[in-house]
């Protein structure tokens, strides 16, 4: 089978032809570059007018017949999607092949997938206006964790058009960065989610105070790097998965590519990026799933082909995958390696030692190692004097960043959730984040791994552990992002996520304030994929 891929998003207008027989994928791409700033939409939907129907014919000219036509449907800039896709249309008509339309960052994930041959891998997807963590479970890709503001690579073209330097601006700083010094700037990790406004504005008032461009340069990419591995890592330990790629056009950075790979090592995780070719916004990618998708015999027609601007990755029923479920890792029951630390069980103590991670720059590390070990230990104990179970404290060692607590529970919350008291220890929690939040405390990291439950004679609570990144704060967007985060977790472990979402939104209703609620719709609808 011979599928004809169409890409036009934002940049790139691109086509190419995969052969599902040879494997071979071919790629003809005309990217639009501004004379200066970043990009203009109607410039960019002028360029894709012009040179979708120039690379479309040159593929053509490569092959004697056409099986099946793909197209970005979305999630891009609206002027671009919908001229691809009148052109995917066209053509579809005209050869009088089967359509399908694909959803551009989803195919980032999946020709990693297709390329390292990976059953079911995490995905981290570093491009423009995107920057998130996937991962498969019950018939979808879950957003396990993604920018809550901008995107990795606007964030790093943000800067760069600051000190004046045409588009795009990652090679730049990369090249810049080799001959800097590392300074400061905001860290912004919330649960599974980052945030790249803060870090972008810092750097730009950090230039403008007259530091050396290559020290920012540096410091940047170690900053927004760190939190993008950070945050796979988290992903890696949450679903216990033995494998990671990479995609996105910022993929080709090889400093964001080293420290995965350290990351990587360390855990025992298998780690792919695939060619430079497939990971800047190309048709290649658009073809390979394309064809994925013709063989689950998930075409569309023509009349139901919109474009979507917005169009999420977990909106997609994933018809085509071989539902081979996340690979696992399994740990010692005694030794329990989390993302950022190592815990060890000793009786009726657990003492949780951050260690240091080598992918980060020293003076981050220690930073960060010794800033989450005082201020967990401080909210562990706050939180406790306000009614939540957590752990009791027993030492704190600020030298070797480690925590011992008393040992609680007899299971992770994730390892009911399909039980049938799985929705009411959903619930315990809802309640335990109202009543932290009425006391100004936010988790930060209420993941399925970071409740434990009880069922033992007498005690049947449900547990808070790991305010590692929790933080003092009456900002009700914080609050919202605690909920959201929960939520992100048991979209990546439970069976059934929807009604357990349900329950806990209804128990969080009961407890907790109706500002909170309504701003998390607000979190889950905004247009972080436009």
């Amino acid at each position: 089978m011979r599928v004809l891929g169409i890409e036009g998003t934002a940049w790139a207008a691109s086509a190419a032809l995969y052969d599902t027989e040879t494997g071979d994928v071919s790629i003809i791409s005309d990217a639009y570059q501004p004379d200066s700033g970043g990009l203009h939409p109607r410039e960019a939907a002028e360029h894709m007018r012009e040179a979708i129907p120039a690379v479309v014919e040159d593929v053509l000219d490569e092959t004697e017949s056409v099986d099946a036509v793909a197209f970005s449907r979305g999630p891009g800039l609206g002027p671009c999607l919908r001229i691809a896709g009148t052109a995917a249309r066209a053509l579809a008509l005209s050869l009088d092949v089967p359509l399908v339309g694909v959803n551009h960052m989803l195919a980032h994930a999946e020709i990693g997938r297709h390329r390292s041959g990976f059953d079911s891998p995490v995905c981290l997807n570093a491009s423009g206006a995107n920057a998130h963590v996937l991962a498969f479970r019950n018939g979808r890709y879950r957003v396990l964790g993604e920018t809550m503001d901008t995107g990795i690579g606007n964030a790093l073209d943000k800067f760069t058009r600051h000190v004046g330097w045409s588009h795009p601006g990652g090679p730049k700083i990369e090249r810049a960065a080799r001959d800097g010094e590392y300074i400061e700037l905001p860290y912004v990790v919330t649960g599974m989610d980052f945030s790249f406004s803060g870090i972008t504005s810092a750097a730009k008032e950090t230039i403008d105070d007259g530091r050396r461009v290559e020290d920012v340069c540096f410091s940047l990419q170690e900053t927004t790097f760190a939190m993008l591995t950070e945050v796979a890592e988290r992903a890696l330990s949450l679903t216990s998965s033995t494998e990671l790629v990479l995609g996105g056009g910022v993929g080709q950075n090889a400093r964001l590519r080293a420290m995965l790979g350290e990351m990587c090592e360390a855990r025992g995780v298998d780690f792919f990026t695939p060619e430079d070719r497939f990971l800047r916004d190309n048709a290649g990618m658009i073809a390979v799933l394309g064809a994925k998708i013709v063989r689950a015999g998930d075409t569309i027609a023509v009349a139901d082909s919109r474009v979507d601007a917005g169009f999420r990755p977990d909106q997609v029923p994933v018809t085509w995958h071989e539902n081979v479920e996340t690979q696992r890792k399994e740990s010692p029951d005694d030794v329990v390696q989390g993302a950022e630390a190592v815990v060890e069980i000793d009786g009726e103590r657990v003492r949780k030692r951050r260690l240091p991670k080598s992918y980060r720059h020293p003076a981050l590390d220690e930073r960060l190692r010794r800033e989450r070990v005082v201020l967990e230990a401080r909210l562990t104990s706050d939180a406790r004097r306000q009614g939540v179970p957590t752990p009791l404290v027993r030492d704190v060692d600020t030298q070797e960043a480690q925590l011992t607590v008393e040992y609680v529970g007899d299971a992770d919350l994730r390892a009911v959730l399909d039980s049938k008291e799985g929705e009411n220890r959903v619930r315990a929690v809802a309640n335990h984040l109202a009543t932290l939040h009425g006391a100004g405390i936010v988790h930060g990291d209420p993941t399925t791994r970071n409740a434990r439950v009880s069922s033992s004679d007498g005690d049947d609570r449900t547990y808070l552990i790991d305010f590692g990144l929790g933080h003092y704060t009456d900002d009700v967007e914080d609050h919202a992002m605690d909920l959201h985060v929960f939520e992100q977790s048991l979209a990546g472990t439970a069976e059934d996520p929807e009604s357990l979402c349900e329950s806990f939104e209804a128990a969080y209703a009961e407890a907790g304030d109706d500002d909170v609620r309504e701003r998390l719709r607000a979190i889950e609808g905004r247009g972080r994929y436009q």
